[in-house]
Parts: structure tokens; C-alpha cells; sequence
């Protein structure tokens, strides 16, 4: 079990999170955030319990977005097989993610709500993984954004397999900073 906390004049978030089966526990006091926290958190097969409390929706949402990123990057075996890919459909929406968690950030999107759209790209660029996501169809926000969670739980899930071997012609994936 990884922990980390985050507090700031503006937010106090505490993530708790382990490689697992994908039972969360999320309390942002945002319903519809919660709900997407705890359906990545199911699809990914991580096991979450975060709790957060801010002035602003937008401050609230980045910086849980840059504690779970932080944590997820803190779980991500050493020898995970890296890829990970998934095309989601959920009612009227179809949604692509394409990611590489070999620490390098990159985020190309873009979802349809930019506050979604932040909280992506802070959590890949603390997680330090590379996310591609393809609005392939849509036209319903909540389902496009649900199928983007889902998506992207679901390819991360497939690149944290422990693959037993560094996927990678460099020899590492890793960086360790001292």
C-alpha cells in the first residue's frame, strides 16, 4: 500500500492505493468525480481509498488529479509489460486510450470538458506516463468522459502486468533521482 498526501493553502488530499482488485473508496464531495475516480480505480484493478476536501472545484480536482497521478507512478512495477491499450463503447460514445508507462509524460486528447481535459493531463504528468486518448464518437458528456475513465483504466491495467522482464532496448524504464 502506497500512500500520499497532498496539502496546500487551497486542498488536503490523502490517496492510499495498492495493486489489487479494484475496490475504491472516494470522497471528494463532487458525486459525478467520485464516480469517475472509482470506476478508473475498478477498471484498473487498483484498490483506492482517497479522500479530499478543497476551496475551489478546479483546485480540488487538479490537485487529485496530481496526488493519485503520484501515486499510481509510485505502484507501477519495475518490470510491467509498458503498453497498454483499449477502446471502450459506452452508449452512444467510443473512446480510445493508448498508454506507455515507462516514465516519460505526454498527453494528447483532448476531452470535451476542459476541466476533464486538466485533470488527464495532470494526472499523466505525474504518473509520468505517456496517454494517447481518441474521442472516437460521442455526443453525451457523461458518457464520453465515463468511457475515457474506463479506457483509461482498463490500458493501464494491461501495462502494469508484471511482465518479470524490463520491457524496454535500454535496459530500464525507470529513473531514480538521489
Amino acid at each position: 500500500m502506497t500512500t500520499i498526501v497532498r496539502e496546500t493553502k487551497e486542498t488536503r488530499v490523502t490517496v492510499e492505493i495498492a495493486l489489487g482488485k479494484g475496490i475504491a473508496k472516494v470522497d471528494t464531495g463532487l458525486p459525478f468525480f467520485d464516480h469517475m475516480l472509482s470506476t478508473f480505480a475498478r477498471y484498473a484493478g487498483l484498490d483506492l481509498t482517497l479522500h479530499a476536501r478543497g476551496d475551489l472545484r478546479h483546485h480540488l480536482m487538479e490537485d487529485v488529479a496530481i496526488t493519485l497521478g503520484t501515486a499510481v507512478q509510485k505502484v507501477i512495477p519495475a518490470t510491467a509489460a509498458r503498453y497498454g491499450e483499449r477502446t471502450i463503447p459506452m452508449d452512444d460514445a467510443l473512446v480510445q486510450a493508448c498508454i506507455d508507462v515507462a516514465g516519460r509524460f505526454y498527453y494528447r486528447g483532448p476531452l470535451r470538458n476542459k476541466l476533464y481535459e486538466h485533470v488527464m493531463r495532470s494526472f499523466c504528468e505525474h504518473a509520468k506516463v505517456t496517454l494517447h486518448l481518441r474521442i472516437l464518437r460521442g455526443k453525451d458528456s457523461h458518457h464520453v468522459t465515463e468511457a475515457a475513465f474506463k479506457a483509461l483504466g482498463m490500458a493501464l491495467r494491461d501495462a502494469m502486468v508484471d511482465s518479470g522482464v524490463v520491457f524496454s532496448t535500454k535496459g530500464t524504464v525507470a529513473l531514480e533521482v538521489k
